[in-house]
Formats: structure tokens, C-alpha cells, sequence
């Protein structure tokens, strides 16, 4: 476990001390955030400052006005772990609302400085404050005054000839291209959530399997079945996911749920991880019921084979 602090907002920081601070939603923490914060880390590591990462929620375009709120790819507490892991010493999740949003470039540095110590700003596009007026121009003269400096850090890391982005990551997986969003992110593409009651169809059919109830503003896989590893209290199983209405059976409402190859017991009420490592097939009307369970026995074998048994 990465030993770090995590704070839920920037004046609950305690401990001021010299920090080199990376500033950005980082929302997935792909590839292209990994490399900046990797960097960052080892910079402030080699002179003994602290490393800090600051990070909003909710994210700024559900408040700032005639934005749309882009699907997220990871939930706050995934985020906050995912920048740990990438050697962050302290984790500031700042609440961006009103307040923040019209705060003036000059005044957020000026608390950044207040209660960090401030030596470093690291980041790639650059606009703090109201208005997006604290362009890096605007943020190197400033340090000058108060006494940090700015490391504009551009990836260089780019996949299919373009660079690495969440955009690109997002528009992956809404097209359930999920090995291409492990090859953006550097891992599988993730959901989680608590395992909830359905129908109890599945287990009539002799498939039993786990409806989860996830976050409803995470970015959605295309519909269809996917090959997945679903991890309960630190086992991991290969499982058959479907994503979608359930169209044979009359579904009406989007459903996320999963076969756990391998596991017998009761699911109902536990914590489930999903990750996503390849795409199946596309949903679709069966004509009956057994053409339907035919047809999922022939999804799990088909994850059987691509997929690892389960690990204990």
C-alpha cells in the first residue's frame, strides 16, 4: 500500500513544506498523466521536496456555465489511489464550485503558496482562475514574485499517432474498443459497485450473475458481452459480462452484469470490480430462452479461453 495523505481541499493541508505540485482533473490517470507525475515525483524526490498532486471534484465543466459534463472515467476514490500509486506524496481533492470557479488566478496561487511552500507548478495546458486566466505566460511572471517556478511538461507519449488523452480514452470505451483503452490507460478499463438484486433470471437459467449498481456519471461500455476479471476481496475470477437491456427477456433498463467463472456463494450486498479486457459480441433478440442460455455457455467458454482461471 502507498503511504500518502489525502486532503479535501487545499486550506487542510497541515504540513507546509517545500512541494513540487502538479495541477489537472486527471480523470483516468492514462498514460500521458502517468509519465508527468512519474517525473514530477522523481524531480522532487532527488532535491527532498514533497510531491503533491491537486485534482477537483466535481469536475469544472458541471460548474462552470454552457459546459457539458464529460463521463467520467474513474470514480474520486479510484482517482486519489491511481495518483498515489504514481509516487504522489500528498493528494488534494479541491471542491471546484461557484467559489472556485471565480476565484482569480492571482488568489489560487497565492493559496497554493500559503499553505504548500510552493518550489514547482508542473502541468501541460495551463489555465488557472477565473476565466481560464492564468495561462503560463501569466503563472511564470507570477512565480517570479512569490518565488516558484513552472515546468510546462508535454508527453511525448502518443498511441496510433495521436496523442494520448481521456478523451481518446472515453470514446474507447463507448465503443467497447477495450483493449485499445488498456493500451491508452496502462491497465484495463475499470467499473465497480455493489452487487444489487435483479430478476433472479440468471440463476433460474443455472447462470447465476451479479447486477451492479455503478455510478451513473461513469462513462459506459458500448452494449454487448465482454470478457472480464471481476475481483472480490482480493480474488479475482474471469467472468462473462453483459452490458445492455437483456432485449430477450423485455429489459428496458441499462444493466451491468457479470458470470463469475469459478465462484459459488452469495454476491448480494459485496463490493464487485469490473475489468474490462476484450469485447465479445454485440447484445442482441434471441428467439427463446434456450437459444439464449446456448448462447451464453458459449460466451464463457469463450472467456475461459482468453482469460486466466480464477486466482485465490
Amino acid at each position: 500500500m502507498y503511504r500518502f495523505v489525502h486532503v479535501t481541499e487545499l486550506s487542510a493541508v497541515r504540513d507546509k513544506k517545500p512541494t513540487f505540485l502538479a495541477i489537472g482533473v486527471f480523470d483516468g490517470i492514462h498514460r500521458g498523466h502517468q509519465e508527468l507525475l512519474a517525473r514530477m515525483s522523481a524531480a522532487a524526490q532527488e532535491v527532498g521536496a514533497r510531491s503533491a498532486a491537486l485534482t477537483f471534484d466535481p469536475h469544472p465543466r458541471s460548474v462552470i456555465p454552457n459546459q457539458r459534463t464529460p463521463e467520467y472515467l474513474s470514480t474520486l476514490e479510484e482517482r486519489v489511489n491511481l495518483l498515489a500509486e504514481q509516487g504522489i506524496d500528498l493528494v488534494i481533492t479541491h471542491p471546484f464550485d461557484d467559489k472556485t470557479r471565480k476565484t482569480t488566478a492571482k488568489d489560487f496561487v497565492d493559496n497554493l503558496c500559503t499553505y504548500l511552500d510552493l518550489e514547482q507548478m508542473w502541468g501541460g495546458n495551463f489555465g488557472l482562475g477565473y476565466k481560464r486566466e492564468g495561462d503560463l505566460a501569466f503563472l511564470r511572471k507570477l512565480g517570479e514574485e512569490l518565488g516558484y517556478t513552472v515546468h510546462q511538461f508535454e508527453s511525448f507519449l502518443e498511441w496510433k499517432d495521436q496523442p494520448i488523452s481521456s478523451s481518446r480514452v472515453r470514446q474507447a470505451v463507448r465503443e467497447g474498443r477495450t483493449e485499445d483503452a488498456s493500451a491508452l490507460l496502462g491497465r484495463s478499463y475499470r467499473m465497480s459497485g455493489q452487487v444489487i438484486h435483479g430478476d433472479g433470471r440468471g440463476a433460474d437459467l443455472g447462470i447465476p450473475t451479479a447486477n451492479l449498481a455503478v455510478w451513473e456519471e461513469q462513462a459506459m461500455p458500448k452494449s454487448g458481452v465482454y470478457a472480464t476479471y471481476a475481483w472480490l476481496e482480493g480474488r479475482r475470477f474471469p467472468a462473462a459480462t453483459n452490458v445492455g437491456i437483456r432485449p430477450t427477456v423485455n429489459g428496458r433498463s441499462l444493466v451491468v452484469e457479470a458470470h463469475l467463472i469459478g465462484f459459488d456463494g452469495d454476491l448480494y450486498g459485496q463490493d464487485l470490480v469490473l475489468d474490462f479486457e476484450t469485447w465479445i459480441r454485440h447484445e442482441k433478440k434471441f428467439p427463446g430462452l434456450d437459444s439464449l442460455v446456448a448462447q451464453i455457455r458459449a460466451d464463457i467458454e469463450i472467456v475461459q479461453r482468453q482469460l486466466e482461471p480464477s486466482s485465490h
